[in-house]
């Protein structure tokens, strides 16, 4: 491809792709990789451990100054467009009015696109200093794309320091977030009919003391002010969600096996050991000898960088922006800022209109997020020392 194509261009195309998480993301990755390859790009493919999907590194310029250069990151996969409510085809992007309207519009392909088309207009010969890109896979299944990249990548310090994670911020500079951490507790019991239930053991009731329990956790971790809760003044504390609950077959059936699952949003520098120690804590304390398995189900960690990183005065420069910001929902930045990479998050779009029906991203957001890029990766890459 010897031109690129405009920035709505290829958002809808790349909307075109259905990259919800439940499918593979090879083809969208193989469009991106076709559409960046030419001489003197460097393209490496990170496989998911059932080779289903993969991380994608597209880098450009010297090698030797890789730690000074810049990244561009976000994740190709979307969440599903299963709601009833749309106005259009989910998959076929639609312009109403100043809206581009399409799943993954906003969360977060419009930031891909133009990151995809910022890399597209370098002369890899003229970069002083390295562009990479790092796109990423099912992020929206818990960060687990990022997870897998850093566990696995074999050279890390080839990667820019620098790195914007384009999640939808309405173009705010977000120099921290919060973490995520999943667990499942899992009662087992005895079945039998419920005609009969000396013959059974009931799972669900010691389930319900459970969630009284979870539920006063809840309400004291409500009057508790971590590290940073400052910079997070809607929601100061960490946040304890019981969020499902299963159990049972059949309202005659005496029910043998009963499982709660529980979300809970950590603060920067809280640690998650000492959550899930709590949490153990408290349901023993209020189950007696009644036995239970807390398993984690994953954690997206959380993420803080500090407020002097040159990125981050850069980005906040040119934004007029003076003070620190932060979101609530996690990145991928979390587990990228563990291989001493540098991240903030920084994109068009609101997290508030994603993961809904007829998700939408601001023509004039994802105009203005170009023209902050251009000048970042100028500025950054391009640009003499």
């Amino acid at each position: 491809m010897t031109r690129g194509l405009e920035d709505v261009e290829l958002l809808s195309r790349l909307v075109a792709f259905d990259s919800t998480s439940r499918n593979s993301n090879l083809p969208i990755a193989d469009f991106i990789c076709d559409y960046l390859d030419r001489r003197g790009v460097r393209i490496d493919r990170n496989a998911s451990p059932d080779g289903t999907k993969a991380n994608l590194v597209i880098a450009a310029g010297p090698e030797g100054l890789a730690a000074e250069g810049l990244g561009l990151s976000g994740h190709m996969d979307v969440v599903p467009a299963d709601e009833k409510d749309w106005n259009s085809d989910p998959f076929s992007l639609a312009r109403v009015d100043d809206r581009l309207v399409g799943r993954g519009a906003c969360d977060m392909k419009g930031f891909l696109a133009l990151a995809m088309n910022r890399f597209f207009s370098v002369d890899p010969d003229r970069l002083r200093r390295p562009l990479a890109l790092l796109f990423t896979y099912d992020e929206e299944l818990g960060t687990l794309g990022a997870k897998h990249f850093v566990e696995t990548w074999p050279t890390p310090r080839r990667l820019p320091r620098a790195v914007i994670v384009g999640e939808p911020t309405e173009l705010r500079v977000v120099r921290m977030h919060k973490g995520y951490l999943k667990l499942r507790v899992t009662f087992v019991g005895r079945a039998a009919h419920s005609g009969y239930p000396h013959l059974g053991r009931n799972a669900i009731e010691p389930a319900g003391r459970a969630i009284v329990a979870l539920s006063e956790l809840r309400r004291v971790l409500e009057t508790e002010r971590p590290l940073h809760a400052l910079h997070f003044p809607e929601v100061p504390f960490a946040a304890l969600n019981v969020a499902t609950i299963t159990g049972g077959v059949a309202i005659n059936v005496i029910p043998d096996h009963c499982q709660i699952e529980v979300g809970v949003r950590l603060l920067p520098e809280m640690r998650s050991p000492a959550i899930v120690g709590r949490i153990r804590d408290t349901l023993t304390h209020a189950l007696d000898d009644i036995a239970f398995e807390l398993t984690v189900l994953g954690e997206s960690p959380a993420m803080l960088l500090e407020e002097d990183a040159s990125l981050h005065r850069a980005l906040c420069q040119a934004m007029g922006q003076t003070d620190s910001q932060s979101v609530s929902f996690a990145t991928d930045a979390g587990w990228f800022q563990n291989i001493g990479l540098e991240c903030v998050i920084f994109g068009p779009g609101s997290i508030e209109k994603a993961h809904r029906a007829n998700e939408y991203m601001p023509l004039a957001e994802l105009r203005s997020a170009n023209l902050v890029l251009h000048r970042i990766v100028h500025d950054w890459c391009e640009a003499g020392s």
